[in-house]
């Protein structure tokens, strides 16, 4: 409510013509990533990024190729699971992490239905349907 009073009060003559297209792409991406969670950190957003390039992958590539801690991936990675590592939050059910059964110690990081609904939108928002 307070935003609508204070977009009355301003006028209708501020600027917000789009000057750069490109860019103006990367703020639709923002906005429909937003609909996920309203705050998303760098980390998490890479991470996203990351396992929507290479689908199936393996934690341990993700934490080599973006320079993270093996907590850090881990938080990121819970963070967009359909559980939160603290068991009483919901994730964001995007990507979900499977032990590999050959190797008990590695994790693969693939997208949900939820997810690659996701990059599919993204894709059409920056390069078109």
């Amino acid at each position: 409510m307070l935003v609508h009073a204070l977009r009355k009060t301003m006028g209708p003559n501020l600027r917000r013509t789009v000057t750069d297209d490109k860019i103006e792409r990367l703020v639709k991406v923002f906005k429909q990533l937003r609909l996920q969670k309203r705050e998303m950190s760098a980390q998490e957003l890479a991470t996203l990024f990351y396992i929507g390039s290479r689908h199936d992958c393996h934690k341990t590539a993700l934490e080599q190729d973006l320079n993270f801690t093996t907590a850090s991936s881990s938080r990121n990675t819970d963070k967009l699971s359909k559980y939160h590592r603290l068991s009483h939050i919901a994730g964001l059910d995007l990507i979900v992490k499977e032990v590999e059964e050959v190797s008990p110690h590695r994790q693969r990081l693939r997208l949900t239905k939820k997810g690659e609904d996701l990059m599919t939108q993204i894709k059409e928002i920056l390069y078109g349907p």
